[in-house]
């Protein structure tokens, strides 16, 4: 009576774990169909909103260039204005010392206007290089904005057609989880994450591992189908059972 009692839980054990794993694998399928999408949403709007930061910060650059330029314009006018005004003081002069002194600010006020024509200059090609990088922004801003509308579109009619499956089987899934061993799930998830697909119990097929397709040897067949250990493949470490306990999980 305990060996049938050990039977009969290991028995239940491996159902337990194949049902899992089958409601696992229509998951898995799911995501699949979904493919990249999820990620290639993600990267394109972290990458619209860098591109968003850059155009702000190119626009308050060129704000600050601009006003730099109106700064820089506003001294020649200044400059203008004072050289006309000492123009028409040098008409009035009453000896050489203020002629001299108002000739050398005009000669100062002029050096002002020079230098200041000079900085505009400067300035006006720093903000055509902006110029012309806030526009390749902007350019690859709505390129990029195109692309994520495209693969939103995209997204939502596959998540349309899988979300209400998705859900159930998740549902199913953490339901099938109840009925395994805490011990038992756990390793049961640590050789799902070890494999691309995410197969952690599998048959046996012509022989061999339904996950690595390495042969299984005739002892083991025996042994797996007494249900009196969970028995691993040796090759990759995954789950096996026969086929009469697959069929039986199948046909519920």
């Amino acid at each position: 009576m305990a060996v049938s009692a050990e039977v009969k839980l290991i028995k239940d054990s491996l159902e337990s774990l194949y049902n899992l794993q089958l409601v696992d694998s229509k998951i898995d399928q799911i995501q699949i169909m979904k493919g990249e999408l999820p990620i290639e949403v993600g990267d394109l709007e972290d990458e619209i909103a860098g591109l968003e930061t850059r155009k702000n910060k190119l626009n308050e650059s060129i704000d600050d260039i601009n006003r730099e330029i109106s700064n820089h314009e506003a001294n020649i006018k200044e400059s203008t204005t004072l050289v006309e005004r000492y123009n028409k003081q040098l008409d009035e002069v009453k000896n050489n010392r203020e002629h001299d002194a108002l000739s050398k600010e005009i000669e100062l006020q002029n050096l002002e206007t020079k230098l200041s024509e000079k900085k505009i200059g400067e300035t006006k090609e720093k903000l055509e290089k902006k110029d012309e990088t806030l526009k390749t922004t902007e350019e690859r801003f709505e390129v990029r904005k195109i692309d994520l509308d495209g693969k939103k579109v995209e997204l939502e009619k596959i998540l349309e057609k899988t979300n209400k499956e998705e859900k159930k089987l998740r549902s199913l899934s953490t339901k099938a989880e109840k009925n395994i061993e805490e011990r038992l799930l756990k390793s049961y998830k640590r050789i799902r994450e070890r494999f691309r697909n995410g197969l952690a119990v599998v048959t046996i097929e012509r022989d061999a591992c339904g996950g690595c397709y390495n042969r299984i040897p005739p002892q083991v067949k025996i042994e797996i189908g007494l249900y009196k250990n969970i028995v691993a493949c040796e090759h990759c470490g995954r789950v096996l059972i026969d086929d009469k306990l697959a069929a039986k999980v199948k046909g519920k």
